[in-house]
């Protein structure tokens, strides 16, 4: 399939072939959802603890005699039954990760591209080239009519164009290797140079 290629500045800079298996899929939620949640998941930190009846501050002493009071019988004052005692199966720091076939993340790439190709959210881009000044690049982006938009480049991203866009709102800039199934579902446009559509036909083959 073919689609039409521009510069930043809106001219015209001819059409570029996409690839079938990488644009023309038709996207399946049930792919995608999985890939994202194991990316979410993965992100997770799983720093989350609470203290357990032998970690809280608290003598272990029996804290009144078996028989004769009356009372249930109870040990250390630590139980969880007791104000101040160690929680009864809290969290505990773990990893929240779990297994992701290399095949399958690539399907989810493959899937969230198409997805961005059916909804006529894509957009190909000669060069991401800039002279760092992010006024200059603010007023182009607002031309373009992009308001949350990720850009992927090639291997490596114009270090003029990185501080240029650092400081725009909505704009999120990624070298292939950094290409995503939830960066790219997130932004409403996917920006893709002619040099990330060759690296990203390479990578997902």
């Amino acid at each position: 399939m073919k689609l039409d290629v521009i510069k930043l500045d809106g001219g015209s800079a001819g059409t570029v072939d996409l690839d079938e298996a990488l644009f023309g899929l038709e996207p399946r939620a049930d792919i995608l959802h999985r890939v994202v949640r194991w990316q979410r998941n993965n992100a997770q930190a799983g720093t989350h603890k609470t203290k357990g009846r032998s970690e809280v501050s608290y003598s272990t002493k029996k804290i009144y005699r078996q028989k004769g009071t009356g009372g249930a019988r109870h040990g250390a004052r630590s139980a969880p039954i007791f104000r101040g005692g160690g929680v009864y199966k809290g969290p505990v720091v773990r990893s929240h990760g779990h297994e992701l076939t290399k095949k399958f993340r690539k399907l989810g790439l493959r899937h969230a591209l198409s997805a961005k190709m059916k909804a006529g959210a894509l957009v190909i881009i000669d060069d991401v080239n800039s002279d760092g000044k992010t006024a200059a690049l603010a007023k182009q982006v607002k031309n373009l009519g992009w308001k949350r938009a990720l850009i992927i480049d090639g291997a490596t991203v114009n270090e003029g164009f990185l501080q240029a866009a650092r400081n725009i709102e909505g704009l999120d800039i990624l070298p292939t290797m950094g290409a995503n199934v939830y960066d790219i579902l997130k932004r409403d446009t996917l920006v893709i140079t002619k040099a990330g559509i060759e690296a990203l036909e390479a990578r997902l083959k």
